[in-house]
């Protein structure tokens, strides 16, 4: 064992209490910084990107002084700030990273797209010391990948000499689209539905009773019907709160950013509809980081809204922190709540026990914006929509990878995807024929082109052991490899695991070493995928596996292969 020298030990003056000290000025700094900001533990993680914005890390001094500001103990302050991939945090022994930090994307339709020889080439272009590259997880960019973020601004298409320039610009301020603000949408009628509800003009029985008609679901993933929702939370005694679930994290989707960046009053009026509807006192919107333009826009329609005297039930935006966990509604409302983004184990539900400990709704971004039109045009205009009688209205797909025209299409429920493809893509890209796709992202399985002829759906691709979850749709060509895409989604969830249960955090870190040294035995592969179906407390760690899965049963030979087969 090695010694202790007496010049190694310093003895803790006795008249200064135990652990790190903390600075009068540091606290002083800190205070001015975060402003009339309310010092609340649920607005931990909104002052920890209020410092992470201005001085490009979190010192251990500085969450120090945010503690005392709170009134909270430095370690609850620490373990939240570590736990989100945003978050630098940074011990007094430990240099602060570089000024830059360029983050790329590297989701399959980025890897297709070429993402990993331009992290490559980055490397070799910048200075390290003032320049740092980080491959990132899916930024909700995928019809423009390659995607780079620098300092809140996202580069679609990006290559090395685009970022290269980007550097040395003022990217303070994310740069807005054109998109229908409140005055254009007041001017269409947009709000008439609200004022219904606030009149009285359409009670909360006959709003439920539409929505229900109607067979809108729940357009985040999960596919709950929302008319049930609304009356399930209903049911509980008051005070309720509201969630908007923005944590679009699921590898492929994008269909909710591209509705806030065009028509984020869609959104909000849906969303001020239910919670009148349900009796909710507040409303909590949930953005990922990575959508620094929704966010803006946001904010300042939300401004709009409540100068015009129509925020009949205040709003809150919260920014997320690059935690793709958070997607899951009750690690969603932990992060709210100013904590680390951990599931709940479940009964009971947030419908029951949600935010705050009150019955909570919680609402996809997509979901809300269909509710206006259909209390307007009635349940039977929604329900129509679909591609056959047992499909329900239209959906956004978000649709990338080997396809001409990838983007948000907005289709009937149901449509075969080989439709979806050649009339609303234009079709595969030039050279590139279809071998196989995932209808509902990294977490959704992947299937074979002969299956391209199925309803992209709810009840689908569950009968096949996947599902269309948020229907974010990845086009794969006879140039691609399924098996390499397999290990893309393993590595995301290996990264995305918060690590609270065993068969989640050890299974995904097993299926990469295992894809990675490229094991053969069927049986090993097997026994993992019970263990975590079985045995994981949220839906990252069952149904991680699927595309493994899928990639055993549906292109055996690139699985036994020595190599990857395009």
């Amino acid at each position: 064992m090695d010694q202790v020298t007496p010049q190694q030990f310093k003895r803790r003056d006795p008249s200064l209490p135990k652990g790190r000290q903390i600075s009068d000025e540091d606290v002083s700094t800190i205070a001015d910084l975060l402003g009339d900001m309310p010092r609340r533990r649920d607005m931990v993680i909104e002052a920890l990107h209020v410092i992470q914005d201005r001085f490009g890390h979190l010192s251990a001094r500085y969450i120090a002084a945010l503690a005392e500001l709170f009134r909270l103990a430095q370690v609850e302050v620490y373990e939240v700030a570590s736990f989100y991939h945003h978050f630098d945090v940074i011990r007094e022994d430990e240099t602060p990273p570089p000024a830059v930090t360029i983050r790329v994307s590297t989701c399959v339709s980025c890897e297709l797209a070429g993402a990993y020889e331009l992290i490559d080439d980055l490397e070799k272009a910048v200075d390290p010391d003032h320049v740092r590259i980080v491959p990132s997880p899916c930024m909700g960019q995928c019809d423009g990948a390659p995607v780079a973020w620098i300092d809140q601004r996202i580069y679609r298409h990006a290559t090395v000499d685009m970022l290269l320039r980007a550097i040395v610009q003022d990217n303070s301020k994310p740069k807005l689209p054109d998109y229908e603000g409140f005055a254009a949408y007041r001017a269409d009628g947009g709000y008439g539905v609200l004022d219904q509800i606030i009149s009285g003009a359409i009670t909360p029985e006959a709003a439920i009773e539409t929505m229900s008609g109607a067979g809108l679901r729940g357009l985040g993933g999960a596919g709950f019907p929302a008319g049930k929702k609304w009356g399930f939370v209903r049911g509980y005694a008051g005070p309720r709160l509201m969630t908007i679930n923005g944590d679009e994290g699921e590898p492929g989707t994008f269909k909710d950013r591209w509705w806030l960046e065009h028509h984020p009053h869609r959104m909000l009026e849906g969303a001020q509809i239910a919670a009148k509807v349900v009796g909710c006192d507040r409303i909590y919107i949930y953005l990922r980081d990575e959508y620094p333009t929704a966010r803006a826009i946001l904010q300042r329609e939300m401004a709009a809204l409540e100068a015009a005297g129509l925020m009949h039930t205040p709003m809150e935006l919260r920014r997320g922190a690059g935690a793709y966990i958070c997607g899951e509604e009750s690690a969603m409302i932990e992060s709210i709540e100013g904590k680390r983004g951990i599931p709940r184990q479940r009964p009971p539900y947030i419908a029951q026990v949600g935010l705050f400990g009150r019955p909570t709704l919680n609402h996809n971004i997509e979901t809300l914006l269909w509710v206006p039109q259909i209390l307007e045009k009635g349940a039977d205009w929604f329900a129509d929509q679909g591609w056959a009688p047992e499909n329900n209205g239209l959906r956004s797909f978000s649709v990338s990878g080997r396809v001409k025209n990838p983007g948000v299409k907005f289709a009937p429920a149901g449509i075969p995807l080989i439709r979806l493809i050649e009339d609303y893509c234009g079709g595969m890209a030039d050279g590139h024929t279809l071998k196989a796709f995932l209808p509902g992202g990294a977490s959704g399985g992947i299937f074979p082109a002969h299956m391209a002829d199925r309803a992209m759906d709810f009840g689908t691709w569950e009968k096949e052991g996947g599902f269309i979850g948020s229907h974010a749709v990845v086009i794969l060509s006879d140039q691609d490899s399924v098996r390499a895409a397999a290990l893309n989604t393993m590595r995301f969830f290996k990264h995305e695991s918060c690590g609270q249960c065993t068969p989640c955090r050890s299974g995904t870190d097993k299926f990469v070493r295992m894809l990675e040294a490229r094991e053969q035995s069927r049986e090993l592969f097997d026994d993992l995928l019970a263990v975590m179906v079985d045995s994981s407390i949220c839906g990252l760690g069952q149904a991680a596996g699927n595309c493994v899965k899928h990639l055993m049963k549906h292109f055996p030979e690139e699985f036994t292969a020595k190599e990857d087969i395009v």
